[in-house]
């Protein structure tokens, strides 16, 4: 099971999102992704330590880089644990 507060954590910061958006569209290095961003790979590596830990990002060891990418699996779990959240009525219990 996910834990998606620590997963809405990472992604409430603006840039940890915008992170996110490059690597669902292909895998990037650090130093791919503060150019892209306009950051420092030093800010990036902070930002990718918050999301492995979360648990949305991932990398591959290649060669002497790192290519990050997002585990989409991650992203479908949390989107329905929020969707189910939304259906919760008042009457139902909502701690199992």
């Amino acid at each position: 099971m996910i834990e998606i507060t620590k997963i809405l954590k990472a992604l409430s910061d603006e840039t940890r999102y915008k992170l996110v958006k490059l690597l669902i569209r292909h895998d990037f290095c650090v130093g791919a992704l503060a150019t892209r961003l306009n950051i420092s790979e030093s800010a990036v590596s902070q930002h990718l330590k918050v999301l492995r830990s979360a648990g949305i990002v991932k990398g591959d060891k290649r060669g002497y880089y790192t290519h990050y990418y997002v585990d989409q699996q991650v992203l479908k779990e949390t989107a329905n644990q929020i969707a189910r959240l939304s259906r919760i009525t008042s009457e139902e219990q909502i701690f199992h």
